[in-house]
């Protein structure tokens, strides 16, 4: 996994087809975590918060300056369909430089505001410290995520 990929969960997978996320109309966060946790694929029924196998949120970086607690919210997400998959998409993530903004932010999850699932986690190549310059998530032009039916 290099810097920058997002990586869905495992649990997402089945959270899909339970319908449990609406990725168009549903409110989505980029909450960051320090190094304390390794977030994989496998992670188990990871959440933001209580009420699943693994709360991530117990490791968030301390809220501060431009950085408020549960992270930026992802804002005008889309699907569509494009070329025969299913894609999703929203805006860039931008957090401005703030003196007081956390310095030790190693991961940024994705989870649904509305229910504290976990959809994937952003590798952020080593810790950040906001603090030192503006901080930004820019999602691939072709969307953070795809679905097709590739076999």
């Amino acid at each position: 996994m290099a810097a920058g990929d997002v990586v869905f969960f495992d649990q997402w997978l089945a959270d899909v087809q339970e319908a449990l996320h609406d990725h168009e109309a549903g409110s989505f966060n980029l909450g960051l975590i320090t190094n304390a946790v390794t977030p994989s694929a496998t992670t188990s029924d990871p959440r933001w918060g209580a009420g699943g196998g693994t709360n991530l949120s117990t490791s968030q970086v301390t809220p501060g300056g431009n950085y408020s607690s549960g992270g930026p919210s992802i804002a005008n997400p889309t699907v569509t369909l494009t070329g025969g998959a299913g894609v999703w998409d929203a805006d860039d993530v931008a957090i401005a430089q703030n003196a007081s903004n956390p310095a030790t932010a190693r991961w940024g999850i994705i989870y649904n505001a509305g229910n504290n699932r976990c959809v994937g986690f952003v590798d952020l190549g080593g810790v950040i410290d906001l603090s030192a310059g503006d901080f930004s998530v820019t999602w691939n032009a072709s969307g953070i995520e795809s679905l097709n039916q590739a076999a």
